[in-house]
This record gives C-alpha cells, sequence and structure tokens, in this order.
C-alpha cells in the first residue's frame, strides 16, 4: 500500500492548492472558488429574490417577461451561460473584463433564475390568511408582501438556499473552461508540471470539495431541524 499512492505532490504544492499565488500573485486554487461561490452567491440571493417577488406580480407585462427570463436560463446549461458572459460582456461594455468576473456574472444570473423559484416556493408556502389579514388592517398588497409575507417565507426558504450554495460550490470548476484559476485549474496545473500524480491530485481535489459541501450540507440539515423545532413550540 506505501508504493501505490504517494501524496508527496500534495504537500509540496499544498499552498498552491489553497491560495494559488497569493499574496505574492492574484488569489487562486480554493480561496478563489470559496470567493466566486461567496460572491455569486449574495449576488444570486438578491437577483433571485427580485426574480422571484416580480414572477408573482399581478402585471402580466412584468410576470411574463420575467418568466420567459427565469425559463430560458434554468434551461441553459451553465457551461454556455459562462461563454456567453466571457464572449459578451467585454463586446457589450468595450473593453476587456477579468475572467473571474464574467464567471461570476455566469453564475449569478444562473444561479439566481433557481433561486427564484425558491423564492417563490416560499412565498406560496404562506397561507392566503396572512396576506388577506395584513391587507384588511390597511396595508397595501406590497407592503403585506414586504412586511408580512416575505419575512416568514425567508425563514423557510434558508435551508435551501443554503442546498444551493452548496451547487454553487461544485459549479465553479466551470470556471476552469476560461481559464479561471480556482481549485479544478490548479489541480490541472499542478498535474501538468508534475507529470506524476495525477490520481493523487485529484483524490486530494474530490476529498476537498467532499467536506467543503458536506460541511454546508450538514448546516443546512441543521437548520432545517432547527426551523422545524421552532414552528412546533
Amino acid at each position: 500500500m506505501d508504493g501505490l499512492f504517494d501524496f508527496q505532490v500534495i504537500t509540496n504544492n499544498f499552498t498552491y492548492f489553497m491560495v494559488g499565488r497569493y499574496p505574492e500573485g492574484p488569489l487562486g486554487g480554493l480561496g478563489l472558488t470559496l470567493y466566486l461561490a461567496a460572491v455569486s452567491c449574495i449576488l444570486s440571493f438578491f437577483g433571485g429574490l427580485i426574480l422571484g417577488l416580480l414572477s408573482l406580480s399581478r402585471h402580466a407585462a412584468i410576470r411574463y417577461p420575467v418568466n420567459l427570463f427565469i425559463n430560458t436560463f434554468r434551461g441553459m446549461p451553465l457551461l454556455m451561460v459562462i461563454f456567453w458572459m466571457y464572449f459578451l460582456l467585454p463586446a457589450l461594455l468595450g473593453k476587456t473584463v477579468p475572467e473571474s468576473r464574467t464567471v461570476i456574472m455566469g453564475l449569478t444570473i444562473f444561479t439566481s433564475a433557481y433561486m427564484s423559484q425558491i423564492v417563490i416556493a416560499g412565498i406560496k408556502g404562506i397561507p392566503k390568511g396572512q396576506t388577506e389579514a395584513a391587507i384588511s388592517t390597511g396595508l397595501k398588497p406590497w407592503q403585506a408582501m414586504v412586511y408580512v409575507v416575505l419575512p416568514q417565507g425567508l425563514r423557510n426558504m434558508i435551508p435551501s438556499f443554503v442546498n444551493q450554495f452548496v451547487s454553487l460550490i461544485k459549479d465553479t470548476s466551470l470556471a476552469f473552461i476560461v481559464g479561471v484559476s480556482e481549485l479544478t485549474h490548479v489541480a490541472t496545473q499542478v498535474n501538468n508540471r508534475t507529470m506524476s500524480s495525477p490520481t493523487e491530485i485529484f483524490i486530494f481535489i474530490a476529498v476537498v470539495y467532499f467536506l467543503i459541501c458536506y460541511a454546508f450540507t450538514t448546516l443546512s440539515r441543521w437548520l432545517e431541524g432547527r426551523l422545524a423545532w421552532r414552528k412546533a413550540i
């Protein structure tokens, strides 16, 4: 067994796997993976919230275009969306855009479309009587949504948002396609440089992804149990 695997390549390049060339150079590796996921998740939360609320609008002129946007991006492969952002943003802005920003934009648009469905489900899960009672007190429909329905719905959405964040962490590996030095790209660089331990390198990468995703999945389950317990009391 001692000669089966040699993880010396991992220990020799551990810092590079974790943060790339930082602080002497740009952030990379696991640090960049988490940065892409965190920024995209925050932007996607607000994007999904806006899209979800607009898709429930009483006005068809708002509801139909928003639903078309959501269904269009939900029906596309994420890889295609990233490629679109990579080539489209520089053309629209007339200047070079850093690859990491194009990836964040692609992840944000794609994930917002999915998060909007979480928002819709969370809002629809609140009994209509809540809205009717709020309106009967003199609140306008949008005020009832913002002050009464949405806060309750957001509490129910938290576990699903965490699960979506787990998926987002895994989706960042597609940034490798446009040359962003996140964890998968760094692993490929190390493998191409050493040409000796591809199995050990990608076992290590798989374990890192597993540990991160498992931690957030456990958090999601804990939140679900916590919220269920609070509802029961």
